[in-house]
């Protein structure tokens, strides 16, 4: 009996996706599909139609066919196994060295793949040549993976800047709810001060009140006791009540005391009257106006800002903070929270013991990274080491500046539409330089500050003024 000859790859392909099959089910009508191919077929077809021949199967669920099943694991297994055993790279279907590359499909195929039905037309060029196209890819690909090391360095980045944006609000929101308690604590304290006021005005004037009735109650009690004696002597006899007419004459002459009682209610204008404009006008005791505010989105990571954003100083140890665009990198610097571009703004600073500090103004539209911003700074300095204090100018040389004594505060004064800056010694009063400059910029208070020693923002002096209107 003749050997049977082994089935070839087209004859255990399936007829959909000319694959080998996987997990293949026969129909109704005999032929056999993979069970996926038969699946999705019939979704799109809404029938139970056989791919091949078109009868409807009878079967909802066709049965796998296993025979078919093993003899293709088989030849699958055969395959592989030829494969690995030879010393080149050969075909896992075929056995035959892949000396083609599939331009349709992308992968390397041999001379039989080349003519079975899978690959039929498509375009096919030898292995050599597909190679040099590694080549280019792999210098298209350097590209790539630098955009690829960008993006997860931005990436990361990022992930920073998220965890940041919630410790930003964290700590904001609890900055926020205790400055509210204060106000709220003021408020309190302040609504029992006047209750308590109210409630002392009451007890006064009860009291007095009560002493009224008292002697409102002995009152009563004499004139009673007085009419109910004459009415007695009015009933005695004609002479003995002219006996005694003088000296009852006299009790009906009796003048009750006064019975008005001046001030005697509750002052109650005096305890509302512009009730919550007193209170707010008192209010200025607890609160503070500075007018210039740090912006902690500028300030290097090795600075401190209050909790108020009113101080700045140096830590040895920075912290870990997202390198957004806004923020120096290099320098000890940070800048106010809002720009000028009109009118005139004054801040005091009082600089202390800090060994080494700038103030000035800086443009809004320089870049806070790196050193360049140093050339476009207006600002005062001092240094420590030199003794000495000198004012730095786009495009100017230094200019010395000597007070008589060590600065410990000053005032900055801007005139944006003068094109002046002015820098005072606070305690004297004493100018001590002003710069000119036509501004066409929106500009930024700067600050610099490279010691333990912190700058501060001094509180201006708040005021409530009412304006008074006569009526007609």
């Amino acid at each position: 009996m003749a050997a049977r000859t082994p089935l070839s790859e087209e004859e255990l392909s399936c007829p959909v996706c000319c694959e080998i099959f996987r997990d293949p089910v026969v129909l109704s009508c005999s032929h056999s599909v993979c069970r996926t191919c038969q699946q999705t077929f019939w979704e799109t077809k809404r029938s139970r139609e056989c791919p091949v021949c078109r009868r409807r199967s009878s079967k909802l669920e066709p049965p796998t066919n296993l025979v078919l099943k093993n003899v293709c694991e088989a030849f699958l297994e055969s395959s592989s196994q030829r494969s690995s055993a030879g010393s080149e790279v050969v075909c896992s279907l075929h056995n035959e060295k892949l000396k083609l590359f599939c331009l349709d499909d992308q992968q390397p195929v041999c001379v039989v793949c080349r003519d079975s039905r899978k690959h039929r037309n498509h375009r096919f060029c030898p292995i050599d040549e597909a190679l040099t196209e590694k080549t280019k890819l792999q210098t298209a690909l350097k590209p790539l993976q630098k955009n690829l090391k960008v993006l997860e360095e931005a990436k990361e980045d990022y992930d920073r800047t998220a965890t940041h944006i919630q410790t930003q609000a964290q700590h904001t929101e609890r900055q926020i709810k205790e400055e509210f308690e204060k106000l709220h604590q003021f408020l309190r304290d302040e609504e029992a001060a006047r209750i308590a006021a109210l409630k002392e005005e009451e007890e006064q004037k009860s009291q007095m009140m009560r002493r009224k009735i008292e002697e409102m109650n002995g009152e009563i009690s004499s004139l009673s006791d007085t009419i109910r004696n004459i009415e007695k002597e009015m009933e005695a006899e004609d002479v003995q009540f002219l006996q005694s007419f003088k000296s009852t004459e006299k009790q009906v002459q009796h003048s009750p005391k006064d019975l008005e009682v001046p001030g005697a209610l509750i002052n109650v204008a005096k305890h509302l009257s512009n009730l919550k404009f007193r209170v707010w006008e008192k209010m200025q005791e607890i609160v503070q106006y500075t007018p210039v505010t740090l912006d902690p989105n500028t300030a290097h990571p090795n600075l401190h800002l209050s909790d108020d954003l009113t101080a700045v100083d140096k830590r040895d140890q920075g912290s870990s903070l997202p390198d957004n665009p806004e923020r120096f990198d290099k320098y000890g610097c940070v800048l106010g929270s809002e720009a000028f571009n009109s009118g005139t703004h004054c801040w005091d600073v009082q600089v202390g013991d800090s060994d080494d500090w700038s103030l000035g103004l800086i443009p809004e539209s320089v870049s806070r990274k790196g050193d360049s911003f140093w050339r476009s700074l207006w600002r005062l300095n001092y240094s420590k080491g030199t003794g000495k204090y000198w004012i730095r100018c786009p495009g100017a040389p230094r200019h010395y500046v000597t007070p008589k004594e060590k600065l410990q505060s000053l005032r900055v004064q801007l005139d944006w539409d003068r094109g002046e800056l002015t820098f005072t010694d606070l305690p004297t009063n004493a100018h001590l330089h002003t710069i000119t400059h036509t501004f066409t910029d929106r500009v930024l208070p700067y600050f610099c500050n490279v010691t333990p020693c912190p700058l501060r923002i001094l509180a201006g002096k708040t005021s409530v003024a009412v304006e008074q209107h006569s009526g007609s």
